[in-house]
């Protein structure tokens, strides 16, 4: 079970469907549509709740938690044993992956989700470069508006919104603030005057979106930057799927830069393949599957077609283009600098009733007219009663 179903992502299956084949194991797919996970997550749950979990499940970090506490996960020790995943796995992945120091799911990629992605040709047309702090992107906005070129693509849903929010967040406040904000989930925090300039920037976000955002899915608002429709996009890395699959070159047809102000900072987020307490004769496909994930080699195929970078450390950089390769040297830098956190509209900072009650206060503001202040202060009560 999974939710890949844009054109990049389904680039991207195809390497672990064929990777799987070709060892004898049969992929039987159940791809359940929508960018964010969360349709995924209620069949998951139908599924789990009716005896029949699937073999194995696409999961976000806080998820492989969720499901581990309820104890339906199988243990993946003797395989991370015997292929050392111990050494190679960055112990922030480890974190979600492991339960009571047991290998639960495995690592399939690292996301960054605070890039801002560029149409090179509107860019250089207008005489504009990628900007690198707020103040600088609303005036690359405002020059782009005038012309009548529209400035941002957004897709209208929860999770996309959150995802330029937590962008803002981390670079008007810097990691301390978003640590504070996001991962303590403090309430002085989330109700300062930092945070409501965080919504302030949110409200400029919609002025420079079309009126049709609402329910767009985000590979439909990708392709709008890539027709040269739009000239921006905040998204996480997957967007670079699409252009890989739309046969167009990250950081030359499309320029990639991380969000404003967030050059010092990695947000991550993981997909990972949670193996399920499932019949024993399912148990065998379960580890080659897992040991297929963690192979370097499918890690750089797969991670090569998806857009993120692999979950291994120890995968060469030669064949990553430049948007590639700066993630994974940023990774490294911040891992050292210790301003690596985990994204929490991608299911990695919060658990999920609380993620929830962020989104949701969120998403009352940027579709509504609710002041940046009373947005400010309903996050802290929303977050507190979520406690």
């Amino acid at each position: 079970m999974h939710w890949w179903t844009s054109g990049g992502e389904g680039a991207a299956v195809g390497v672990l469907k064929k990777d799987l084949e070709a060892k004898g194991v049969k992929w039987v797919d159940m791809a359940v549509s929508g960018g964010g996970g969360e349709a995924a997550m209620t069949a998951l749950r139908a599924r789990a709740v009716a005896g029949n979990p699937p073999t194995a499940a696409q999961l976000l970090g806080m998820a492989v938690i969720d499901w581990s506490g309820e104890g339906l996960l199988g243990d993946l020790n003797e395989q991370a044993a015997k292929e050392g995943w111990d050494k190679v796995v960055p112990p922030a992945l480890q974190r979600f992956a492991k339960a009571d120091g047991k290998w639960v799911a495995v690592p399939v990629n690292i996301h960054r989700p605070h890039w801002l992605w560029m149409n090179a040709k509107i860019f250089k047309d207008n005489g504009l470069t990628p900007p690198r702090t707020w103040d600088e992107f609303n005036a690359t906005a405002d020059k782009l508006k005038a012309k009548g070129i529209l400035p941002l693509a957004i897709g209208g849903q929860p999770w996309q919104e959150a995802t330029a929010w937590e962008g803002i967040v981390l670079g008007l406040g810097g990691p301390d603030f978003y640590r504070k904000a996001v991962i303590e989930a403090d309430a002085a925090s989330l109700k300062s005057a930092t945070m409501v300039k965080v919504f302030d920037q949110m409200r400029k976000l919609r002025g420079y979106a079309d009126k049709n955002f609402a329910g767009r899915d985000w590979n439909l608002a990708t392709g709008m930057v890539l027709k040269g429709e739009a000239a921006m996009q905040l998204m996480g890395d997957w967007a670079k799927g699409e252009v890989l699959a739309a046969k167009m070159t990250p950081g030359k047809d499309i320029l990639c830069a991380v969000a404003p102000g967030t050059q010092n900072s990695y947000l991550f987020n993981t997909d990972f393949f949670a193996m399920f307490k499932v019949g024993g004769d399912r148990r065998p496909a379960q580890l080659t599957m897992a040991s297929s994930v963690m192979n370097p080699g499918f890690q750089e195929t797969f991670n090569l077609a998806k857009g993120s970078i692999p979950a291994r450390s120890d995968v060469p950089m030669d064949k990553f283009d430049e948007c590639g390769k700066k993630s994974m040297t940023d990774l490294k830098a911040a891992a050292t600098a210790k301003t690596m956190y985990g994204s929490l509209a991608h299911g990695h900072a919060q658990p999920a009733a609380i993620q929830r009650a962020y989104l949701d206060v969120i998403t009352k503001h940027f579709n509504s007219e609710q002041s940046s202040k009373d947005a400010a202060e309903s996050l802290a009560k929303a977050v507190a009663a979520a406690k």
